[in-house]
């Protein structure tokens, strides 16, 4: 039957990686996508065995249904998919303009949409399957300038609800996970240390055991639910 074989979205550094790393511990073949070969090639070669990284940019429709069509022709299975790439500007409103706002949308929204879309009918036809779609805590609490990005992952929480419900007939599990602060680079790109300290923020590994809980069935009650993580001190 094969090794499972998992494909993670933004898996070339942070969440992404952290989530590859650790699926592949629990014997998952890995298969990292990234717009970076250099980081996303790093990352498979952590995660070791037959994992891989493909380059590719989940606003580009065409390198979603590339990626998708080539990990089916080389493994014959897909049992789970992590969305999890995202663009976070943090940008006054006033400062917003169409294509800043149709980019977040596409890389955190659509993204999510087409990647499901390209593997459902595999997941269909396996009857069953794990999908985790990475939010944020902006979807219900933004930081002011996050008008896109939490609207963006706001639409990812209700899009998981939905996915859920279609899937559960056919076996497949859809899961969000909405951490706050995580420390990775996106983050470090909008807050500094003395702004944020790194011990008030998550680590992308605290996000990646969720997400592993997610996929193996333990948080099997919160099917379609968006589960929020934070760290408090």
């Amino acid at each position: 039957m094969g090794y499972p074989v998992a494909i993670i979205t933004g898996a070339g550094r942070g969440i992404g990686r952290a989530t590859a790393v650790r699926l592949a511990k629990e014997g998952y073949v890995c298969v990292g996508v990234s717009r970076s070969k250099e980081e996303v090639t790093e990352t498979a070669r952590l995660c070791g065995g037959d994992s891989l990284g493909l380059v590719g940019d989940v606003c580009e429709p065409g390198d979603v249904v590339r990626v998708v069509e080539s990990v089916e022709k080389r493994f014959g299975r897909i049992d789970v998919l992590i969305n999890n790439a995202g663009y976070a500007p943090l940008i006054p409103f006033e400062q917003m303009n169409d294509g800043l706002w149709e980019k977040v949308i596409q890389t955190n929204l659509t993204g999510t949409y087409r990647f499901s879309r390209a593997v459902w009918p595999t997941m269909l036809r396996q009857k069953g399957g794990a999908i985790v779609n990475v939010s944020s805590e902006a979807s219900r609490d933004p930081f002011e300038g996050f008008s896109a990005y939490g609207s963006a992952k706001a639409g990812v929480n209700l899009f998981t609800r939905a996915l859920a419900r279609e899937g559960d007939r056919a076996g497949i599990r859809v899961y969000c996970v909405a951490p706050a602060g995580v420390e990775t680079g996106m983050l470090r790109q909008l807050l500094t240390v003395e702004q944020l300290p790194t011990e008030q923020v998550l680590s992308p590994e605290d996000v990646a055991n969720v997400i592993l809980s997610c996929v193996k069935g333990d948080l099997r009650y919160t099917i379609g639910e968006t589960i929020y993580l934070h760290r408090r001190i």
